[in-house]
């Protein structure tokens, strides 16, 4: 029977589905963003988030714990460094899935799964809806000059 065991499985072995897991956030904290399916995107989050939430505290025993799971020093290098300046406000939620489609081969829905504070893009949308969520008051709007733009006389023909 399969009582209370809710994870997703993948179709694979504990030390194939570890080993798989490990590899991939070992890429997805190298390259800030990977391009995989939509099942294994949803347990890499449940299994990447509790890590990457764990380099914030920047101790020896929370740098072996780190070490126990990914089994790449580079790794667990650019998490404690890079990584966790970047995300030490944050109080959950590192990753983001956008997901992309199926693939032409086997009909498998694809996404990507990125790190939130690394894309770019969606860091300039932001910003830029901030700044036009301002509103102006009727005093304001009535005191500027209304401008109008000059008319080009059309030339006359002979």
């Amino acid at each position: 029977m399969r009582h209370n065991k809710k994870f997703n499985h993948l179709s694979r072995t504990a030390s194939h589905r570890a080993a798989m897991l490990s590899n991939m956030t070992c890429s997805l904290i190298m390259h800030k963003r990977i391009f995989t399916t939509l099942a294994k995107a949803k347990a890499l989050r449940i299994y990447a988030e509790p890590i990457i939430n764990k380099a914030k505290e920047d101790t020896t025993a929370s740098r072996r714990v780190v070490f126990s799971y990914l089994q790449d020093k580079n790794a667990v290098k650019e998490l404690f460094g890079d990584i966790a300046t970047k995300i030490a406000e944050r109080n959950g939620g590192y990753t983001r899935i956008i997901k992309t489609g199926t693939r032409l081969g086997d009909g498998a829905k694809t996404c990507f799964i990125e790190l939130v504070d690394y894309n770019e893009n969606m860091l300039k949308e932001k910003a830029a809806k901030k700044a036009t969520r301002t509103r102006r008051s009727k005093k304001s709007a009535e005191a500027a000059p209304a401008v109008e733009a000059p008319v080009a006389e059309a030339p006359a023909a002979e």
